[in-house]
């Protein structure tokens, strides 16, 4: 009688991504990654990357390796779903968040440089092209409201800025027209928005660096917002089409007051 062997058990799975932490941030391509570990490798729990991206990673990997901290090459299909999107650029490391401090006017004015305001700016992509807008013409703060719309540092809107919000400081206003009459001791303090009383930017004075507020995408600034504001500052336009995208608004008006003392 032959003896029959129950079959091989079929081999373990490859071990699974660890799941992140509910506050943990993902910071996808190159840019990103490469602001990250210049301003705060420490805060880098672990990295992914791709067979293309092997050999632009060694020096993270070993910044990694002599912290004991992982680090993993996976196929395009697996980095897809730990990125969350198809626009990884090969490389993906996860993160502690962003910190948002409280509001300090005194830290901001210590900069004096111009100061972009968010009142309830909701689109992440928004808020990351405005992020890197402002870090490239040396923007160094950026004030958020705590409107429910308005967004804050997320894996997308890391993503579109693109390695600039490791290089900007990021303030929570509890109370935003009180954050403006603050600033307003320091900076002349404008309102972006559409309206009859409107100046151009031209008309401002330049003798104090400009603290600009942006609204929502739907619903402009808050009348609030307005009434603590200097001036009311609107950029002119053709007629043609009513309004200008707030990142668009925001690269215009912080190129315009870049040059404010």
């Amino acid at each position: 009688m032959v003896e029959v062997k129950p079959p091989e058990p079929p081999p373990p799975p490859p071990p699974a991504e660890r799941p992140r932490k509910p506050d943990d941030q993902r910071h996808c391509g190159m840019k990103a990654v490469s602001a990250l570990f210049e301003k705060r490798p420490q805060a880098v729990h672990r990295l992914l990357y791709s067979e293309a991206r092997k050999g632009d990673v060694g020096g993270w990997c070993k910044q990694l390796a002599a912290a004991h901290k992982p680090y993993r090459l996976l196929p395009e299909e697996e980095l897809e779903k730990v990125a969350g999107t198809l626009h990884h650029g090969g490389v993906v490391a996860v993160a502690q968040p962003i910190r948002v401090a409280a509001f300090s006017p005194a830290a901001i004015a210590a900069d004096a440089r111009p100061v972009l305001v968010m009142d309830g700016v909701g689109n992440p992509q928004n808020f990351g092209a405005i992020a890197r807008t402002a870090a490239y013409l040396g923007v160094r703060h950026l004030v958020l409201s705590t409107d429910p719309r308005q967004a804050y540092p997320s894996d997308a809107a890391i993503r579109v800025a693109e390695g600039a919000l490791e290089h900007l400081h990021l303030w929570r206003a509890r109370d935003l027209p009180a954050a403006l009459a603050a600033l307003g001791r320091h900076f002349v303090t404008l309102a972006a928005a559409l309206a009859p009383d409107g100046v151009p930017p031209d008309a401002v004075s330049r003798d104090k660096p400009a603290a600009v507020a942006l609204g929502n995408e739907e619903d402009g600034l808050s009348a609030e917002t307005v009434a603590a504001c200097a001036h009311v500052v609107t950029i002119p336009g053709s007629g043609l089409v009513q309004s200008l995208n707030v990142g668009a608004a925001a690269a215009i008006l912080a190129w315009h007051f870049r040059a404010a003392p």
